[in-house]
């Protein structure tokens, strides 16, 4: 069958744009194939500085022809359901309609639709230029006299289609001038000149002769592979950057692997400071000495030409710059570090966080307050958990944070250390943004620990507070974020905090009116108990049974509820478990029905007397048995304890419900029955609440 190839060919695409660029090429161009009625084989899309490409397989020659038969109003029908049915039809005249009879309904029109097949490549040929010019750029432009938008100027375009046993033919269409072809162009300073092509395999191999390499996974593949082998011969390892590494095979066409190097004495400062320098003004890699680990003073850059000096020249601009730029880092480093870190307290206070929640400065008074509180649970020392939630912020004011907001925290760490603080302490400073993400480290050190959960509550309770919550996809707090980051801390390290409390304390730090805590308390709470679902989901954990363990009063202990469902996941899915819950529903059910009858609740104990049959006595009593028996284990927090308590009222429940009439015509015998149903829900909510689980 036929193949599409088509080629885009401009000025340089932003990097950060190409592969979204090559994935939408690929989706626009095969839905409207599929539309078209064209289904094809496999597509794959590609991207360069200088082009977009896409390569269709197994596309058919031809749409096929259609017959569809559209039923319409009966006859008599009023006039504009008559020509609402001829417009959707595309009728002229209701005389070109047939009518059918309909032993039911009688009489109706029937429009017979018929479409003759049409050529593939009249189709492309028709929907291409609307696709081309609703791409979906982030960013476009117009040049020259033109009021057509592309990402930068667009030089040429190919289009071709045909079978590999025949010469292809091209898609003839025009787009802001430019009309389709079969030539396109090799390397700006390489290759420059025009070749034609016919086909994917000959476009990809004429590119390959004419220094463009299509495939942007081979580039980096190629990038990556020549920079490790370039690192090994100089006795150094790379220091991979996937994001870097992404970046650069979409600056360059033909990647050429050299090394450069720095003075030694920048190697004072701190290693991430000397990547990111280097990352952000010249997209170059640094390399690490295996033995220590420590950057050494050598660098990998990528080139888009072979130059005739062996790169000698690129090295040398490329180092230049680099010189400077460390040399702006460097006077980063030393200038910061002769301002202690506590003397940027007082700038914080003229930085805003929140225009409702008051300045950086008084946030840190917060997390100070809290992180003490917090830290007898943690198991941290008070004094500097305080002094580590005092100087947490202190870097953001500092000149290397300025110029690189991305090493906030780490910095806070150096400088801390650097002026003698405690070990812990400066762990902290740096630890305390995490984890920022599923994939994140969860810091460990009890004092980092403080700080990390006070301020992931602070952040909370004051967008509660003044009701920022996130809705639908829009968080532009990162509120859930920080909740799943407090759920984790606790979790990952076996912490047992009592989370409505800690919420409360955070709150009341917050000079924000509230009008009902307590409510906005409840609410933070559900809020954490959806963030748990999301958090337990790869776990296999049921979020029904998190909601029937949520459902019981004051379970705000974490490190507890994830213990208590994962014994009820155990208890309903055995057999004694399945059969309980299904006795424990049917109970429930008539218990609302007799409710809803009367209207008055069920309450109150069954009255032993009155227990006349051996299978309701046997019932009372493993009821008072179970019961005792799963809150004791409760209380000593043995939750499968609990759940084996309540699985043994599985027989006599099921030989309840089977030699038992609850709705007995004497009301007193029929009341004391209800009542010992009432005993079974009762019984089972001391651990969790049953209604709520599924099944």
């Amino acid at each position: 069958m036929p193949d599409l190839l088509l080629e885009l060919f401009s000025e340089e695409i932003p990097a950060r744009m190409q592969r979204k660029a090559a994935e939408d090429l690929k989706s626009l161009v095969s839905n409207a194939l599929v539309d078209a009625g064209l289904p094809y084989e496999g597509a794959k899309a590609f991207a360069t500085p200088r082009r977009l490409a896409l390569h269709v397989a197994g596309v058919p020659v031809g749409s096929a022809a259609t017959r569809e038969e559209r039923k319409g109003p009966r006859v008599g029908a009023p006039d504009k359901a008559v020509e609402g049915f001829l417009r959707g039809a595309g009728l002229a005249s209701i005389d070109d309609a047939t009518i059918q009879s309909d032993p039911k309904k009688g009489d109706f029109y029937v429009a017979v639709i018929e479409k003759p097949g049409r050529s593939a490549i009249d189709i492309i040929a028709e929907f291409m230029p609307g696709i081309l010019r609703n791409f979906p750029w982030p960013k476009s432009m117009r040049w020259g006299s033109t009021s057509t938008r592309w990402v930068r100027p667009l030089h040429s375009i190919v289009a071709t289609f045909g079978p590999e046993t025949e010469e292809p033919e091209v898609v003839p269409f025009e787009f802001d001038g430019i009309h389709s072809g079969q030539a396109t162009r090799g390397h700006r300073f390489l290759a420059d000149e025009a070749f034609e092509v016919r086909r994917f395999d000959d476009y990809a191999t004429g590119l390959e002769k004419h220094k463009v390499v299509l495939d942007a996974d081979r580039r980096k593949e190629i990038i990556l592979n020549d920079a490790k082998d370039q690192a090994l011969a100089l006795g150094l390892e790379l220091v991979e950057d996937p994001g870097l590494l992404e970046e650069v095979a979409g600056l360059v066409e033909w990647p050429v692997v050299l090394t450069g190097a720095f003075d030694e004495d920048f190697l004072e400062i701190p290693d991430e400071c000397i990547q990111l320098t280097i990352r952000v003004n010249q997209k170059c890699f640094v390399l690490k000495d295996p033995k220590s680990g420590r950057l050494a003073n050598k660098l990998v850059l990528v080139s888009n030409i072979l130059a005739e000096d062996g790169g000698k020249l690129i090295v040398a601009g490329n180092e230049k710059v680099i010189r400077a730029r460390l040399s702006d880092a460097r006077f980063f480093w030393e200038t910061d570090l002769k301002t202690r870190l506590s003397d940027n307290l007082p700038k914080l206070d003229e930085v805003k966080f929140h225009e409702k929640l008051g300045s950086v400065g008084e946030r840190v008074k917060r997390l100070a307050s809290l992180s003490a509180e917090l830290a007898p649970m943690v198991g941290s020392d008070e004094a500097k958990a305080k002094r580590a939630a005092e100087l947490a912020k202190a870097d953001l004011v500092s000149q290397m944070v300025f110029e690189f907001p991305e090493l906030q925290g780490l910095m806070g760490r150096y400088y801390a250390a650097a002026q003698g603080e405690d070990a812990s302490v400066a762990t902290a400073v740096e630890e305390h943004y995490k984890p920022q993400g599923p994939s994140d480290n969860v810091p460990t050190d009890p004092v980092a620990v403080s700080v990390a959960l006070a301020d992931k509550l602070d952040l909370l309770a004051g967008f509660w507070a003044i009701d920022e919550k996130p809705t639908g996809s829009k968080d532009p707090f990162a509120l859930r974020r920080a909740a799943l980051g407090v759920i984790r801390l606790v979790l990952e390290n076996g912490l047992r905090i009592k989370l409505g409390q800690a919420i409360r304390s955070a709150l009341d730090l917050h000079n924000v009116n509230v009008t009902d805590p307590d409510a906005l308390v409840a609410d933070l709470l559900s809020f954490f108990g959806d963030r748990l679902k999301v958090y337990l989901k790869d776990e296999g954990a049921r979020h029904d049974l998190i909601d029937a363990v949520f459902a019981l009063e004051g379970q705000d202990d974490l490190l507890m509820v994830v213990k208590r469902v994962e014994a009820l996941g155990k208890l309903v899915s055995s057999d004694d478990g399945a059969n309980l819950l299904a006795g424990y529903k049917r109970a429930v059910n008539i218990l609302k029905a007799e409710e809803k009858k009367d209207g008055t609740p069920i309450t109150g104990k069954p009255h032993a007397d009155h227990l006349q049959e051996q299978a309701e006595i046997d019932l009372a009593a493993a009821i008072d048995t179970a019961r005792a028996e799963a809150a004791e284990a409760v209380k000593a927090e043995n939750f499968e304890g609990a759940m084996e308590a309540l699985s043994k009222l599985r027989a006599p429940v099921d030989r309840f419900f089977e030699d038992i009439l609850v709705n007995a015509d004497d009301k007193v015998l029929r009341m004391n029955r209800l009542q010992l149903l009432g005993e079974i829900r009762d019984a089972t909510h001391v651990v969790a609440d049953f209604s709520k689980v599924a099944g």
